[in-house]
């Protein structure tokens, strides 16, 4: 009964955002009440679920994504992006573009949002292909990949960091393992499948194109570069060197300490604060208000994992998260695979990627912990499983058909093709990468 109830509740809440197109946030909420009521809660007790599940859902998280949005916000004013973007262009050569632009979207897609980041580069992209007279979907169908495959795979991005604290997984060995299983995928979603779309050369909107860029103003490539990989390098030399040092040492307790996501994205965002603010001649009060804005752009974001973070405190609560742990641990499916499926049927639903993610998340914690799998895979299955086959309820769909002047058809054919590969790669990745962990 209790798991007829939940599936009621998540097909209530796809009505409620897609269909009545209700906020977010409060279709979580009404469904939260609901199903809390419905599984024979107090009404109480689900008051207190809810204020749990908000407070533990962002406790962890919040810090980590607001600073992201700052660092983005920065990159984003600053000209960082396109400095590299026409560096990397300018090494390969224009025949080259689409792989500049696939490596770009990788290291600008680390620590950007997916539509900072999109809306940055895309212009970019549509600027090259008028100026060389290049089709704009050729060389731009790897670089929307490489940010596919970050925002879906890679922490310190909003969902996959969600799902990495709620299933108490490493930052360090999660996107370790997301850049191997990250760069197949790319290879494969943005490179190989992104050559046969060649034939489409629709001129893209012009309304678009990016206005003539004065680097002289601009960041300088080692700024630009250094500064958008500095909490990643963080991490990253936290990860591989401090298993290596005496457990007393002080050095490895710096390390831990700067490869907490917290330090090194609050110390990359006081970085860019100097290299791509006051150093590029803005203000104290221009970066202040810089950070501030930022702030807004995610406002929405933190409230939508609130609202999941109560829906599946209410589900443990209720014992719906163990009654379905349980029936999941007799499935002949591989957890991985039973994430992935998950999170996959809830975006092809729901549209949102975050949605899917965090939403899975609730549900696989119990499976997670009675069949003891690797919780840095699972965080990726989900990452993955949350990017399949993106279409008409998703806003990125619309956002890559209007900016490329494409048909219904044809949006369908490459958009939601390419992330459908980059959800199947990542679930293929994570299937590879845990026999090879099994091997060793």
């Amino acid at each position: 009964m209790s798991l007829a109830i939940t599936l009621i509740g998540i097909l209530a809440l796809i009505v409620l955002i897609s269909v009545v197109r209700l906020n977010t946030f409060l279709s979580f909420l009404a469904v939260t009440v609901g199903v809390g009521l419905a599984l024979g809660l107090p009404g109480l007790t689900i008051v207190d679920s809810i204020q749990k599940g908000i407070g533990g859902t962002l406790g962890s998280i919040t810090a980590i994504i607001a600073l992201g949005a700052m660092l983005g916000k920065l990159v984003a004013q600053s000209g960082a992006a396109e400095r590299i973007a026409f560096k990397l262009i300018e090494l390969v050569g224009t025949s080259n573009a689409r792989w500049a632009f696939m490596i770009t979207g990788f290291i600008v897609g680390l620590p950007l949002f997916y539509s900072v980041a999109f809306m940055l580069l895309t212009p970019v992209v549509i600027s090259v292909a008028y100026r060389y007279k290049l089709p704009a979907l050729y060389i731009g169908l790897p670089m929307l990949a490489s940010l596919s495959v970050t925002q879906g795979y890679l922490p310190p991005h909003p969902a996959p960091l969600a799902i990495l604290k709620q299933f108490n997984a490493s930052m360090g060995t999660t996107l370790f393992y997301g850049i191997i299983i990250a760069i197949p995928a790319i290879l494969v979603s943005g490179a190989l499948f992104g050559s046969t779309v060649k034939k489409y050369t629709n001129l893209p909107n012009p309304a678009f194109i990016a206005p003539d860029m004065d680097f002289a103003k601009a960041p300088s490539t080692f700024t630009s570069f250094f500064t958008l990989l500095f909490p990643l390098i963080l991490i990253g030399v936290s990860t591989v060197v401090s298993p290596f040092l005496p457990a007393d040492s002080w050095i490895k307790s710096a390390l831990l300490f700067v490869g907490e996501p917290i330090i090194s994205m609050f110390l990359a965002v006081i970085l860019a604060s100097f290299t791509l603010g006051t150093r590029q001649g803005k203000s104290r009060q221009e970066v202040t208000t810089l950070l501030t804005d930022a702030i807004k752009d995610v406002a929405m974001l933190l409230l939508i994992f609130g609202g999941a973070g109560a829906f599946k405190q209410v589900l443990t609560d209720g014992g719906v998260s163990q009654s379905i742990a349980d029936m999941m641990a007799h499935s002949t499916l591989h957890p991985y695979i039973l994430g992935w499926g998950m999170a996959a049927l809830i975006r092809i639903c729901v549209g949102s990627s975050t949605v899917s993610g965090i939403t899975t998340a609730g549900f696989m914690t119990p499976l997670l912990i009675s069949t003891g799998v690797d919780p840095n895979l699972m965080v990726l299955s989900i990452g993955a499983g949350s990017m399949m086959f993106s279409h008409v309820n998703d806003t990125g769909f619309w956002l890559f058909r209007e900016y490329f002047q494409l048909s219904m058809i044809e949006t369908l054919k490459t958009w939601s093709i390419m992330e459908t590969l980059v959800s199947v790669m990542g679930l293929v990745g994570v299937m590879g990468l845990h026999w090879v962990l099994g091997m060793v």
